[in-house]
């Protein structure tokens, strides 16, 4: 029987390797605290977009919430603005110039929108400043990580999931308010009487938010991020 050549060995082995490489198991990761110049312009977008996102809805103009897609209206409210169905053609437009604007911004200064703006990126941050003040730096984290199960290894954990579990509730409920008035989910809020849909989408937002940012945080980036693969591109 013949042995194999050396070439088709090299190939077998590169084959191996690349395997291994694409269906890696996952290495925890204890990220340390950093500090400098970019991580302040870090923590500025984190609160920027979050003030944005969370502050919009509770804006009013004219006796009506600023920013409202009502969906059962068919009507669009932001600011002085009404948009209808049939308006769809500046929305084609404003997403147009966003692609091209996050096209040119990358290939000249490099992952500005991965590395500052992107709501992976800034949810992780989130979650993961949480992580530190509840179960302290990446240090004790790992040894935390390490340690039997124990009540204060229960109790820390128990915390920061429940956090957890509150900001992303809350990120899900803010996301409806876009598309269903504050008012109403307020209302609905204080009796728990939200609508199927709304029910939906609050957990479905809020379950994913968790997922993303808690639990997979840098595997989102790595294998299911789209922009990421046309990243080399630019």
């Amino acid at each position: 029987m013949n042995s194999p050549s050396p070439e088709s060995r090299t190939k077998a082995q590169q084959q191996d390797s690349s395997q291994d490489t694409l269906y890696a198991a996952r290495k925890k990761l204890f990220v340390r605290s950093v500090t400098g110049l970019f991580a302040n312009w870090r923590w500025a977008l984190v609160w920027i977009t979050q003030i944005i996102y969370y502050g919009l809805p509770w804006l009013n103009w004219n006796d009506r919430q600023a920013v409202l897609l009502h969906l059962t209206e068919r009507k669009f409210y932001i600011f002085g603005w009404v948009f209808w169905p049939q308006d769809v053609f500046f929305l084609a437009i404003l997403l147009i110039i966003s692609a091209y604007a996050l096209f040119f911004f990358t290939a000249i200064a490099g992952r500005l929108w991965c590395g500052y703006a992107c709501p992976q990126t800034v949810y992780t941050e989130i979650f993961m400043w949480i992580e530190r003040k509840i179960e302290g730096d990446h240090i004790r984290r790992q040894k935390l990580d390490q340690a039997p199960m124990s009540a204060q290894k229960a109790m820390r954990r128990g915390a920061k999931y429940l956090v957890w579990a509150l900001v992303a509730l809350w990120t899900g409920f803010t996301f409806v308010a876009y598309f269903s008035p504050l008012k109403e989910l307020l209302a609905s809020l204080t009796s728990l009487s939200f609508g199927p849909w709304e029910t939906f989408w609050i957990l479905f937002y809020s379950a994913f938010t968790y997922l993303f940012a808690g639990v997979m945080r840098e595997q989102v980036c790595i294998y299911m991020c789209p922009y990421a693969r046309f990243q080399v591109v630019m």
